[in-house]
């Protein structure tokens, strides 16, 4: 049987325990970035390109599940099971803010024009707190149905997208009002939702499918069953021709969106795949795994 396009990864080791979450950086004047959280408590800044090793944030007394960087790649921010939310200088790994929850937090993201950090997790809360006046008290968004798994902004910071770890479905909150707008309805727990770079499209992983939805009409557009399980999606951020999924069968599959055709299947890693995600530019991905590795694969190109 004829096999498809193989990548040899660039391996970068680093961290002690499984890496769950892992987050590029738009580009830079000085190039992208890549961060990652892991349940050793210590996230890590790379070079997003070549995967060197930047540095390492330590503060953190638990493990780290989600991390991310703000448009500029100026401050990283981590969510984790110490009951806190961290925002770093990215330049000197210093904190800058550590806001307290009462419970895990599993999901933070910085909003597009990085005034705002949002966090969610077990206390079924989502939070805004403002970078601007970090003294003072968060905005509390209206109860989640559920325990958050993943939170991104939407619409120039008009909208939340969240899913939950207990319940099926991705929601969307409208930011100024505080209430659910619209439920992307999926079978299973939503424990991947990527927006797009050009804001068009929401990737989602549940159970054993993949679904592509239209970020302003939420319709789905696509839905694609996957061989395994799979815990996170990402689509090609420049053209949307291709997505890749990485679930609990330790491979990084990629697929072509028009035909659902899968066009490469990259081995590697010795643990389930908990996290995938495109660079800005789309030449590479990258995975972490239980193994407690991160793998770039860069794209080979057809002529």
């Amino acid at each position: 049987m004829e096999k498809k396009r193989v990548a040899v990864p660039i391996l970068c080791h680093g961290h002690s325990r499984p890496v769950v979450d892992l987050f590029y950086s738009p580009v830079t004047p000085d190039g992208y970035f890549l961060v990652s959280a892991s349940k050793d408590s210590y996230p890590m800044l790379r070079n997003g390109e070549t995967g060197d090793w930047i540095g390492t944030f330590e503060g953190h007394k638990g493990a780290v599940w989600s991390v991310c960087l703000d448009t500029n790649a100026l401050r990283a921010a981590s969510g984790s099971a110490d009951f806190s939310a961290k925002v770093w200088d990215a330049l000197t790994g210093d904190v800058l803010h550590s806001f307290e929850h009462k419970h895990i937090v599993r999901a933070c993201a910085f909003s597009e024009d990085t005034h705002l950090l949002l966090t969610g997790g077990v206390e079924k809360v989502l939070r805004v707190y403002d970078l601007n006046r970090p003294d003072a008290l968060p905005r509390e968004v209206d109860k989640s149905p559920g325990s958050v798994r993943t939170v991104s902004w939407m619409h120039s910071d008009q909208t939340i997208l969240s899913s939950c770890t207990d319940m099926g479905g991705a929601r969307l909150w409208d930011v100024r009002s505080g209430k659910i707008v619209k439920t992307l309805e999926t079978e299973s727990s939503v424990t991947s939702a990527e927006v797009s770079q050009d804001g068009r499209y929401i990737t989602t992983a549940d159970g054993y499918t993949v679904k592509i939805w239209d970020a302003n009409h939420f319709g789905l557009v696509r839905r694609y069953n996957m061989p395994c399980t799979v815990e996170s999606a990402s689509l090609e951020p420049i053209y949307g021709n291709e997505f890749i999924a990485g679930g609990e069968d330790m491979w990084v599959r990629v697929f072509d969106v028009q035909s659902g055709d899968e066009i490469a299947c990259n081995k590697g890693h010795h643990g389930p795949v908990h996290c995938v995600r495109f660079s800005p530019k789309g030449k590479s991905y990258a995975s972490g795994s239980e193994d407690g590795t991160i793998r770039i694969w860069h794209r080979p190109f057809d002529p």
